[in-house]
């Protein structure tokens, strides 16, 4: 299936038969990739009296409870409620879906002999004169371990705050990673990143969101596509989602 669009006085061709999933699933396997010291999803059959939601086990259903944390067990996409003190919905917050997007791949660079970090230069070579509405940033290297690694305790790459007043200065409204958090994983509670992104308290950018926890094959070439951003309509600060180019 092609569709023709029409994009800012622009015209693009796009081919909806072959979209690529970058979402990691949620899921209950031991083996699935985690951050923030949470625990793998849990999935628990309801039981009520001699009844149980399991098929396997003589339910006439499958009916289950599902335990999770959307931060850290699974892609998801935020909004500033995230950081702020109000209450800030994901749900309410996003209400278009389908985005211009630039797909660039970065190798983080080592500062201070631990930290690595995705600085506003390295950002600026890879756009190019692009002005895209979405970035998706794919981190190298880019290995098939991304999506079992378990994050906690590991000081994992992240973004500058240079780099994040850059993407604002271009006009990204949505911004993609594959890693756990566009912040350093112990940063004192500064969150320097997100609040950069957002720019709250000061300028709160209610429609921007961040999705973390993506994973970017490495058979996909970077450049301009459309991004389609779903996710569940979760009331919270988070959901869980399914980014598609």
């Amino acid at each position: 299936m092609i569709a023709n669009i029409q994009h800012k006085n622009q015209f693009y061709k796009i081919n909806l038969s072959e979209p690529i999933d970058i979402s990691i699933p949620l899921s209950n396997d031991k083996n699935c990739t985690s951050a923030w010291y949470v625990e793998p999803m849990k999935l628990v059959p309801v039981v009520n009296g001699e009844w149980i939601g399991d098929v396997n086990k003589g339910g006439s259903v499958n009916f289950r409870n599902i335990t999770f944390n959307p931060h850290g067990n699974g892609t998801h996409t935020e909004c500033v409620g995230h950081i702020s003190k109000e209450w800030v919905s994901i749900n309410q917050c996003l209400k278009q879906f389908m985005f211009l997007a630039k797909l660039i791949s970065i190798t983080p660079i080592q500062i201070d002999n631990k930290d690595k970090v995705i600085t506003g230069e390295q950002l600026k070579l890879a756009i190019g004169n692009d002005k895209p509405e979405a970035i998706v940033i794919r981190t190298l290297p880019n290995e098939i371990e991304k999506l079992t690694k378990q994050y906690s305790n590991t000081n994992p790459a992240y973004i500058l705050q240079d780099a994040i007043l850059y993407l604002n200065e271009i006009g990204v409204e949505h911004l993609l990673i594959d890693l756990p958090s566009v912040d350093r994983e112990n940063d004192e509670g500064k969150l320097l990143a997100h609040h950069a992104f957002w720019q709250y308290p000061s300028n709160t950018q209610f429609h921007k969101t961040i999705t973390e926890f993506i994973y970017v094959p490495n058979s996909i070439d970077d450049g301009m596509c459309f991004l389609n951003l779903q996710l569940a309509s979760f009331e919270n600060d988070a959901s869980p989602s399914k980014p598609i180019l």
